[in-house]
């Protein structure tokens, strides 16, 4: 039987073992995308327990101890910090086979030398032994940061947004992490909400044009992203109920922006035409300054109206979605393609169902721009396991060229979350190991080295253009 979490843990074979331990483990950490407050890291927030940097905010641990049993107060309420940590320890015991158990521990030896097991019993010792390592100066966020080995952050900020955060960690010489920002221009696409001209009054103020056509939305955008791009944004993101492609005229779009400020309602044929105008707009815009576009697709958000009412978004009541029309995605990216202005595009659906599609769909649009300019990205959220990860890799490399993969992100807001990519690589190692073992790939450790450093970093280096 073999220990539990020891330093082979996930490495079922001597090569994989050696594609860890000697390529993957050594490679810094470079996390493109994030959800970390770059507050938090300019004025280096000092945890004061554990439950502070584990549970605050982390709605995935928050829909496990739902399943659990647990009242909402220990959850997202006003019970004592030490209960609601208890109450976790106690639904850490039902989690077997789940990532959270693997990440939990891992999180629990990397930063805090621990390596027994958390659970109800063990509870009060692994609390007062965090809490008395997170007291310490070696515990702070950009601590926590530099003990992961990142190099890089990636946040998520709206165009509307000051960046005054990320200006004062760039003038800070103290600390030599970098921390830029990224595109995140929903609230500017979403036209079917309910605060809709709110936000556009907001972007009016931060752009300095007055938003009152499609026309001026674009423009407005484009001078936000300037802005952005002289603090080092490179990368945008969107979150998607699905990847639309409905064909509008300048004269439709305008009709139906005209319309909404008006107050009138919006039906889903014009909010499609819409947001797909908007899309186009955008990877346009992105192509001109190289940018690279993500898209994340696929879900289904806020499903538990009551928890929504109290708790809002992020809440942990999220799903995946019905499967994507891919064929809409691929007329989307052709419409880009065929004008010469698809930029690098990084695709990412949370159906797993799609994983086979997106890997047809990325051999259609490469070209000699750039290396694997068309992405699958890593498994993401609800498949950000051991099986979701192995069965993303493997369509991908069915399919495309896994040794050209950028590899793994957090998509998190917690300082403890970089042993993701530690779960990553084992599981990336593991894959291409027994591929060696089993003589469905030649023991050359001289590209195998190449493949496991690619991915575990320098592919995303090189395919971001980061300066590091």
């Amino acid at each position: 039987m073999k220990k539990f979490m020891d330093e082979n843990f996930l490495l079922s074979t001597g090569t994989a073992q050696k594609l860890y331990h000697e390529y993957a483990k050594v490679m810094p950490v470079l996390d493109y995308h994030c959800h970390i407050n770059p507050q938090e890291i300019y004025e280096d927030r000092k945890f004061e327990n554990i439950t502070q940097v584990w549970l605050g905010g982390d709605h995935y641990k928050w829909r496990q101890m739902r399943s659990n049993g647990i009242e909402e107060k220990y959850i997202t309420g006003d019970a004592p910090d030490y209960e609601k940590f208890l109450k976790w320890a106690q639904t850490l015991e039902m989690a077997i086979g789940n990532p959270l158990y693997h990440w939990s521990h891992l999180e629990l030896q990397r930063y805090f030398g621990y390596h027994g097991c958390l659970n109800e019993e063990t509870a009060e010792e692994v609390w007062n032994l965090c809490n008395e390592q997170l007291a310490r100066d070696d515990r702070s966020a950009r601590s926590l940061i530099k003990m992961s080995g990142v190099t890089l952050i990636c946040t998520t900020d709206d165009p509307a947004d000051p960046l005054e955060w990320h200006e004062k960690i760039a003038d800070d010489d103290s600390f030599d992490v970098q921390v830029l920002p990224a595109w995140r221009p929903d609230k500017a696409m979403n036209l079917e909400k309910e605060d809709y001209p709110v936000y556009l009054k907001k972007l009016s103020e931060a752009s300095g044009i007055e938003v009152n056509s499609f026309a001026a939305l674009t423009e407005a955008l484009r001078r936000r992203m300037d802005f952005f791009e002289e603090r080092g944004c490179c990368i945008s993101d969107h979150g998607l109920e699905y990847v639309m492609y409905s064909p509008v005229s300048d004269r439709e779009v305008e009709e139906i922006f005209a319309k909404r400020l008006a107050g009138g309602a919006i039906n889903r044929q014009e909010e499609m035409r819409f947001k797909t105008a908007f899309m186009i707009a955008m990877g346009r815009a992105y192509h001109e300054k190289n940018w690279v576009m993500q898209l994340h697709y696929g879900v289904k958000r806020d499903n538990n109206s009551r928890i929504f009412r109290a708790v809002g978004p992020d809440a942990g009541i999220d799903s995946i979605g019905s499967n994507a029309p891919n064929a809409e995605l691929a007329d989307y990216l052709n419409a880009l393609a065929d004008t010469d202005e698809l930029p690098k595009t990084i695709l990412y659906s949370l159906n797993p169902v799609d994983n086979a599609a997106i890997g047809t769909i990325i051999g259609c649009f490469q070209d000699s721009s750039a290396i694997g300019k068309i992405q699958q990205g890593s498994a993401w959220w609800f498949n950000d396991h051991k099986n979701g990860m192995r069965e993303q890799m493997t369509s991908l490399a069915s399919l495309g060229l896994l040794g050209n993969f950028i590899g793994m992100l957090t998509d998190s807001r917690s300082f403890l979350s970089y042993t993701r990519h530690e779960y990553f690589r084992r599981i990336m190692c593991d894959l291409i190991g027994g591929w060696v073992e089993n003589g469905e790939y030649p023991e050359d450790y001289r590209v195998l080295e190449k493949i496991v450093k690619g991915i575990s970093y320098n592919n995303a280096v090189r395919y971001f253009g980061f300066d590091l």
